[in-house]
């Protein structure tokens, strides 16, 4: 996957891919040539994207089910299809307050975030691996650094996503597969609607672009927006007895 593939019949596979960044995504590659399958629960909305995709960027963009919660289903998602990558973009964010306080509703979340994202990527990692070639990238978070008072409940599920992924980098790379560990920072998409953020809130389209050069670039980690990068940098580096006397 390179970035002189515009108007080439390179074909990308979104799963989640009507979240708010995957939305985004998908409009990125579009313009850039690239075909789609749009994989998501929504069967109306993901047709609607497609139809508009489609007018919009003249390009292919096939449709296909997708539950994150079906695991017996996935090992299907990428049958008879020619992919040069995928984008893993589901995901859930409850409060700190509702997660704590019911575990049924915590282990949700768990499941979505991290279990579907283990069953979806074995999937991706065997059919890459056999191909030879490709690009996974995978959506998890800057809340994954560290666990902070304020969401440790989903940061907890997206530290998880990226120790997976950090060790299926290490387990495709003689294979000429690249693993993306993509960490956005707070976005406004509607999953984070009705949160409280601190600070900033980058927008979905600041985040794909980065995304998309980050995918074209085959890089392994990809903070969005780059800021990032040197805030948890620092943020990781602060002892745990200074760190839990912090108001985050």
């Amino acid at each position: 996957m390179t970035s002189t593939a515009k108007h080439s019949t390179q074909r990308v596979l979104i799963v989640g891919a009507t979240s708010g960044i995957a939305r985004a995504v998908a409009h990125r590659l579009a313009s850039r040539g690239y075909a789609l399958v749009l994989a998501a629960r929504d069967s109306e909305a993901i047709d609607r994207d497609a139809a508009d995709l489609r007018v919009r960027h003249q390009v292919e963009v096939e449709t296909r089910p997708f539950d994150a919660l079906d695991f017996d289903s996935h090992a299907a998602l990428a049958d008879g299809l020619e992919l040069c990558a995928a984008v893993v973009c589901h995901g859930v964010m409850l409060s700190n307050e509702v997660a704590a306080a019911d575990i049924h509703d915590h282990r949700r979340m768990i499941d979505i975030n991290y279990t579907s994202y283990a069953s979806v990527l074995e999937v991706l990692a065997t059919y890459f691996e056999e191909k030879g070639d490709g690009v996974i990238a995978a959506i998890s978070s800057v809340a994954g650094d560290r666990g902070r008072p304020s969401n440790y409940c989903y940061g907890a599920t997206k530290a998880a996503v990226s120790a997976y992924l950090s060790g299926l980098r290490g387990r495709l790379r003689p294979k000429g597969v690249a693993v993306l560990t993509i960490k956005p920072g707070p976005t406004d998409t509607p999953m984070t609607h009705g949160l409280k953020a601190k600070g900033p809130t980058a927008t979905p389209e600041a985040v794909a672009k980065q995304i998309v050069k980050d995918i074209e670039k085959r890089r392994s980690i990809g903070y969005t927006p780059r800021k990032w990068w040197p805030i948890m940098t620092i943020i990781r580096a602060i002892p745990e007895w200074v760190f839990k006397r912090l108001s985050l």
